[in-house]
C-alpha cells in the first residue's frame, strides 16, 4: 500500500490508495477522496449523554457540542461536496428529536449546499427526525460501497464503520493504544467520530477475517498527525 505524508492541508493526514482510489485519513477520524470531494464519518453517537441522563445514569452532557466541533473543522478544512455518515449518528431513535435546538441549526448549516447521507446503523436505523439529507442502507459511489458494518470475509471497496477499531503498540515498555483507521488497501473500517465512543482492539476476534493480515495498517489516531502502524506490530 502506497502511504505517504500530506503537509498542513489536512493536519499531516495520511494519504492511502483503497481500492485503487486515493483517500487521505484524517486525525479527525474523517475519511476524504479528493476524487469524489467526498467527506466520510462514522458512529457520531450524537446524543448518547441525553440517552444515558434518560435511563438514569449521568454523563457530562457535552458529547454533542464536541462532535459537532470536530466535524464542522473536518467540513471547513476539506469542503466536501458530499458527506457520508456511516451510520449510529444518533446513539438511539430519538436522538435526532432530542437534539437542542442550537445543534440542529449547526448541523442544518453544515449540511446546506451538499449532499448529505445518513447511512442507516443499528442504534439509528430510521431516518433522523427533523434533519435533511438523504437516508439510505447502503451507499455505492465513486467505485466505492458505504455501509454500517462489514460484511463478513473479502469485501473490496467497502469502507465501513460499527467496530470502532483501535490499535495497541508497545514501545519502550509503555502501551499506547489510539483509535484507527484499519485497512489492507482493499477494504477500510473506520474509526468513531463521536466523542463518547470507545475502541475494540484491532486484534479482536470481531476483526478476523476482514483482512489480509500481511497489508493491514492501523492508521492510529494523534492530536495532530495520524501514524501508520503495520498490522505485524500490533499488540
Amino acid at each position: 500500500m502506497k502511504v505517504m505524508e500530506r503537509g498542513t492541508e489536512a493536519r499531516a493526514g495520511v494519504e492511502i490508495s483503497l481500492a485503487g482510489l486515493r483517500a487521505v485519513c484524517d486525525p479527525s477520524g474523517a475519511l476524504f477522496l479528493p476524487s469524489e470531494s467526498l467527506l466520510v464519518v462514522s458512529d457520531l453517537h450524537l446524543e448518547k449523554g441525553s440517552s444515558y441522563a434518560r435511563r438514569g445514569s449521568m454523563l457530562p452532557p457535552y458529547d454533542t457540542a464536541a462532535t459537532l466541533d470536530r466535524l464542522a473543522d473536518a467540513v471547513r478544512r476539506h469542503r466536501p461536496a458530499v458527506v457520508v455518515s456511516l451510520g449510529d449518528s444518533f446513539h438511539d431513535t430519538g436522538g435526532a428529536g432530542r437534539m437542542p435546538e442550537a445543534f440542529r441549526a449547526r448541523l442544518s448549516e453544515m449540511m446546506a449546499g451538499r449532499a448529505w447521507y445518513w447511512i442507516a446503523g443499528n442504534h439509528d436505523p430510521a431516518p433522523p427526525e427533523g434533519l435533511a439529507g438523504q437516508w439510505v442502507e447502503t451507499l455505492a459511489l465513486g467505485g466505492l460501497v458505504f455501509r454500517h458494518a462489514p460484511t463478513p470475509g473479502p469485501a473490496e471497496g467497502e469502507v465501513a464503520g460499527h467496530l470502532h477499531p483501535g490499535a495497541r503498540i508497545v514501545r519502550r515498555g509503555r502501551s499506547v493504544r489510539r483509535a484507527c483507521f484499519a485497512s489492507d488497501g482493499s477494504r477500510l473500517v473506520m474509526p468513531a467520530f463521536g466523542s463518547l465512543t470507545g475502541t475494540l482492539n484491532l486484534l479482536a476476534p470481531a476483526f478476523s477475517g476482514l483482512f489480509c493480515r500481511e497489508r493491514l495498517t492501523a492508521y492510529m489516531l494523534g492530536a495532530e498527525r495520524v501514524y501508520p502502524i503495520a498490522g505485524v506490530l500490533l499488540r
